[in-house]
């Protein structure tokens, strides 16, 4: 269903402790993703959500919105004023773009596509 909240991420300088910390306040599995040089810690449930390394400081969840037009909806967030970067691959997953709401609030899109090919496909 186009915008409903599909995934989400919690940016860590410590991912050890953030998943320790998030596992024992809510009960969450939290399991490496097996992506090769990245730590990226999934959570189970739903919806879907991950925990990462965040070299850069940031600060605060960054939400997954459902699309089944991520081109056309990151067209839109440009006309509306917002700002979006164009749309990249995660491999037999599917496709996400960045983006920034009118308030400079992150948000990304996220959209299920099992065909998306590894890089160099």
């Amino acid at each position: 269903m186009a915008g409903k909240l599909v995934h989400f991420e919690l940016p860590a300088q410590d991912t050890n402790r953030a998943a320790e910390f998030y596992g024992t306040l809510f009960d969450w599995k939290v399991q490496d993703s097996g992506m090769p040089g990245i730590d990226y810690r999934m959570i189970e449930g739903e919806p879907g959500g991950a925990i990462y390394a965040s070299d850069s400081g940031g600060r605060g969840p960054v939400i997954y919105f459902d699309t089944g037009e991520i081109d056309a909806d990151v067209a839109r967030v440009r006309e509306l004023g917002g700002e979006a970067e164009n749309k990249e691959p995660i491999p037999g997953i599917g496709w996400f773009a960045r983006c920034k709401d009118t308030e400079g609030n992150p948000f990304s899109f996220f959209q299920s596509d099992q065909s998306v090919p590894p890089p160099g496909e």
